[in-house]
């Protein structure tokens, strides 16, 4: 009986004492992660914490991530795109196989038993006719030592506002001091991508504007993951200049969650004036949904929200007038890894 007995103790022992191989972790939503064959994935679709008990065998500790963060809202007042949110994704390609973007880095992140603080950016809100295009950037999102910038805010001629820097960069259009000169805007009027930078890049700048002399005023498209907004165009100066405003730019996608998912697409421009009906949208192959505007030559046509947890740049607003421009949609923060 003793010897039963003591070896039953042992058992008991040995069974509760020691680790599984594998990473076991909760956080987001759902907290216990969501099954995708042999892995799971952590959702964080607003703040909160990744707690992880690192398993045994320290080469099954790396997890992949998509961080994006909020992207900013387009201008108003004849304004630009708003800026996707920045991009960033790593994974070990042997340790978490699925079908990435292209701005993958070659490498996840080794997490130990802790817990990991999470932030999720949120989109900037749609923009006024008083607000600077710095108030109009997204927010960042991290995760462990990854961070992904904010997007930046479409610039606003109505309010003598650039276009703003951040993860990708807030479409340009003409301040009153670049007005009435026929020419593209310059290049310091849109916003910059990839500010802060990081390697590979987070994002793209926003596109210039344009102005046709006394016809009306045109504005680039906000940045998204995989390229720059587009540039307003026009056919020339004069009472009979047509143009329109640039659209947004490409986001990019990923399988991270098992399936294609798009992300941080650049919101569209809009344009202003005689002749200036058109508006381009923002890039919706890509989460952002199209940004519009007002035209005189054309009725008031409401500007568009980008992509919730998406990380889409908001739609410009029309000019001049109550119109608002889109907000920026909120960012995102994935992590991925084996459990079995």
């Amino acid at each position: 009986r003793r010897g039963k007995s003591f070896g039953y103790q042992v058992l008991g022992f040995g069974s509760g004492g020691a680790g599984g191989p594998f990473i076991v972790a909760s956080g987001g939503t759902p907290a216990c992660g969501t099954i995708d064959g042999d892995f799971k994935y952590h959702t964080f679709n607003g703040p909160g914490t990744f707690c992880v008990t690192a398993g045994t065998c320290v080469a099954n500790n790396d997890v992949a991530y998509m961080v994006v963060g909020g992207a900013g809202a387009g201008g108003f007042g004849v304004g630009g795109g708003g800026g996707a949110g920045g991009f960033r994704e790593g994974k070990n390609n042997c340790l978490t196989p699925y079908t990435a973007s292209p701005l993958v880095a070659g490498t996840g992140i080794t997490v130990t038993s802790q817990g990991y603080p999470i932030t999720v950016g949120g989109g900037s809100a749609g923009g006024t006719a008083t607000q600077a295009a710095p108030l109009l950037n997204g927010n960042l999102s991290t995760f462990s030592t990854i961070t992904s910038a904010g997007g930046g805010g479409g610039g606003s001629h109505q309010s003598n506002q650039i276009g703003g820097s951040g993860g990708s960069g807030g479409g340009g259009t003409y301040t009153w001091a670049g007005v009435h000169v026929s020419i593209p805007a310059p290049a310091s009027f849109k916003g910059a991508g990839d500010t802060p930078n990081v390697t590979p890049d987070q994002g793209f700048p926003g596109g210039k504007g344009w102005d046709v002399w006394y016809s009306g005023i045109l504005a680039g498209g906000g940045g998204g993951a995989t390229s720059a907004g587009a540039c307003a165009t026009s056919s020339g100066p004069g009472g009979g200049a047509t143009g329109s405003g640039g659209p947004g730019g490409t986001g990019t996608s990923t399988s991270i969650t098992g399936a294609s998912v798009a992300y941080a697409g650049g919101g569209g421009g809009t344009a202003y004036g005689i002749h200036l009906g058109s508006i381009n949208p923002g890039n919706s192959g890509a989460a952002s949904p199209c940004g519009t505007g007002k035209a005189a030559a054309g009725p008031s046509v409401p500007a568009r929200d980008g992509t919730t947890n998406r990380g889409g740049g908001g739609g410009a607003g029309g000019g001049p007038g109550p119109d608002c421009s889109g907000a920026g949609g909120s960012g995102i923060v994935v992590i991925r890894y084996k459990f079995q």
